[in-house]
């Protein structure tokens, strides 16, 4: 029941994060249908394309071992190496047509997902001896699921099999008269038609089977939302703590700047609200801004400029504009030039009064 819940409970589309968990645990979407189809496209190709040379070796064998049946040794010895010789002849008959397939079987594998290496998969897993477990697996949707797969696949293919071989029954009647030679020719005919008919309606239960792996596994990586928000503190970090960082971030440029202002030259203001303080000496460019604040902050800053000496001209006006215009750390804007020039003349003038 619980797992029904949390079944329920994800409703979410998996991050791609979490596809890419899933894959590296060996939870891949993949068909055995579809592996099917091709190790039947393989056995079918072996058939139409090597099986002749596999059956002319064999002939071959079969051929010399009759022709000197009679020179055989009964010995034990004798016996082995005729044994031996039979088996290699045999082997290297069969290996193409094995190898086909199996390269055919390999390919229906690749073609769903890349190769991989995982361990995951063979772990110890109590779920897979848990009573509980075993009668979800034996009675539960995806059983079902594959209990009426496997009654589609016996249907279809057998109606497949009655199609290819209903027109030639009263052919295959007359087999049993066929000279043997012809036998072999004519039974591969029959069966690559058979062959083939199963294959193309095989075709369409495998991609069908691929379209319903796919879903199945899709839904099964779906999330919780309260799975999506840790996996979200896990990638981008917990908000809260990121809002601290911030915070401090803050104070320690906060606290850079107020160092700057017992250098400054002047600081402007509107009298509560806009301060900045301003640099220039001889052979700058242009003043430079090096803090600027509102409330607070402002109060901030003339008390400082006030503590060390830096003279305050309140100047409402220019306070504002130049808040809004310049940057820490960088010159006023041109446009600006000369009112902080009349302002830096009265603070220079002011210095070269005699107290």
């Amino acid at each position: 029941m619980a797992d029904t819940d949390d079944q329920e409970d994800r409703t979410e589309d998996p991050s791609l994060r979490r596809l890419e968990q899933a894959i590296e645990r060996g939870d891949l979407a993949k068909s055995q249908e579809i592996n099917t189809w091709f190790v039947l496209a393989g056995g079918t190709l072996a058939l139409g394309a090597v099986a002749d040379g596999a059956a002319g070796t064999l002939k071959t064998m079969l051929q010399g071992l009759l022709a000197h049946a009679g020179k055989v040794s009964a010995d034990p010895g004798s016996l082995r190496v005729y044994g031996e010789q039979g088996l290699k002849a045999g082997l290297t008959a069969l290996a193409l047509p094995l190898g086909v397939v199996m390269l055919c079987g390999l390919a229906g594998a690749l073609i769903q997902h890349r190769p991989m290496i995982t361990t995951e998969p063979l772990a110890p897993q109590f779920s897979r001896i848990s009573p509980m477990a075993g009668f979800k697996r034996v009675f539960g949707k995806e059983a079902l699921a594959q209990f009426i797969k496997g009654l589609l696949k016996l249907g279809v293919v057998g109606v497949a099999i009655f199609m290819a071989v209903w027109p030639e029954m009263a052919r295959l009647e007359s087999f049993a008269t066929l000279d043997p030679a012809m036998l072999l020719p004519v039974t591969k005919a029959e069966a690559l038609k058979l062959m083939t008919a199963v294959l193309i309606i095989y075709a369409v239960i495998a991609a069908g089977d691929y379209v319903y792996q796919r879903f199945s596994w899709y839904s099964r990586q779906k999330m919780t939302k309260q799975e999506l928000k840790e996996e979200y503190k896990e990638q981008e970090g917990n908000p809260e703590v990121k809002a601290k960082l911030r915070q401090l971030r803050a104070k320690a440029a906060r606290n850079r700047m107020m160092s700057k202002v017992p250098s400054a030259t002047v600081v402007v203001m509107n009298p509560t609200h806009f301060a900045v303080a301003l640099q220039y000496e001889p052979g700058m460019p242009a003043p430079l801004c090096v803090a600027k604040g509102l409330d607070a902050v402002a109060l901030r800053i003339r008390a400082l400029a006030e503590e060390n000496g830096v003279p305050v001209v309140e100047n409402p006006p220019l306070a504002r504009a130049l808040y809004k215009a310049v940057e820490l750390d960088q010159d006023i804007p041109v446009e600006h030039y000369k009112a902080v020039a009349e302002v830096i003349g009265y603070v220079m003038r002011l210095r070269r009064r005699p107290s």
